[in-house]
């Protein structure tokens, strides 16, 4: 078995729906067939070839790789659920959207609606994302389900809206709205947010592992022990975030402040503020 590399030769005028191409959907395709495959430039037939040069890779078997600069195909990962995609440039908008499995790293920039509704998998961004990444899309419920979301840079706003499981880290700093109307999961931050972070908010964690956020009245302060459930939380997340976040390596051993809210929802969403 052998995986896949795209190198991108030309760029197109438009935008291109990149969703169809997976590492399970590929197996056993020659680089000749990938070339043949179907995409739709605007109203015009295309293919993979019009695009990108294609060759087979031996040694990264099960594995898609996307060499370029890859900012105007969107949708690239969606829907994942076995192999690897790795793309070694920037990427257009609902990047790992609905993952269910599977890895896909992006080496560059990630635009808007990134790892949207994903529910499985492992989503790594080496640059930053836009806004609404780990979010729900129009008309959904539901934002991040599940799996493991980092983004080694910053990301923009609304970040998380509608969380109900799964991991996210930040190392950078996040924008507005950060995990408004959190319903579950785990957010940590390891630089500054913007106004309202976690507005709604009803259940889950966030932590907060820089400055200190302005919560407002909303969340009120939280004396209860627990320091058994901080280890087990704190621990998860330092081996996440273990030379990403400098202050990740001592999360255990530190003692954070705690507030619970938004009380102005009847939350009991637990923030965790370290700074």
């Amino acid at each position: 078995m052998s995986g896949h590399l795209l190198r991108l030769h030309t760029q197109p005028a438009l935008s291109i729906d990149l969703h169809t191409l997976h590492p399970e959907r590929l197996r056993g395709l020659s680089a000749t067939e990938v070339g043949h495959l179907p995409l739709r430039h605007g109203r015009d037939a295309a293919t993979v070839g019009d695009f990108c040069h294609v060759s087979t890779a031996t040694d990264m078997p099960d594995t898609l790789t996307l060499d370029g600069d890859f900012s105007r195909f969107h949708r690239i990962g969606q829907g994942l659920t076995d192999g690897h995609i790795v793309v070694t440039g920037s990427v257009g908008d609902l990047a790992g959207a609905g993952m269910r499995g599977g890895q896909l790293v992006i080496e560059g920039h990630a635009r808007d609606l990134t790892g949207c509704e994903m529910a499985g998998g492992r989503l790594e961004v080496h640059g930053n994302v836009r806004d609404h990444a780990a979010g729900a899309q129009v008309g959904s419920l539901d934002g991040m389900r599940g799996g493991t979301f980092i983004v080694r840079g910053h990301a923009g706003a609304r970040l998380a809206d509608r969380m109900r499981r799964g991991t996210l880290v930040v190392c950078g700093d996040t924008g507005d709205h950060l995990a408004s109307r959190m319903v579950a999961g785990t957010v940590l931050v390891g630089g500054r947010t913007g106004a309202h972070p976690a507005w709604g908010m009803r259940r889950g964690s966030l932590v907060f592992a820089g400055p200190a956020p302005d919560l407002g009245p909303t969340f009120a302060p939280n004396p209860a022990d627990v320091r058994v459930a901080w280890q087990l939380l704190a621990r998860h997340l330092a081996s996440l975030a273990a030379g990403l976040v400098p202050q990740a390596v001592d999360l255990p051993r530190r003692a954070p402040a705690r507030r619970t809210g938004d009380l102005s929802v009847s939350g009991i969403g637990d923030v965790f503020v370290l700074g």
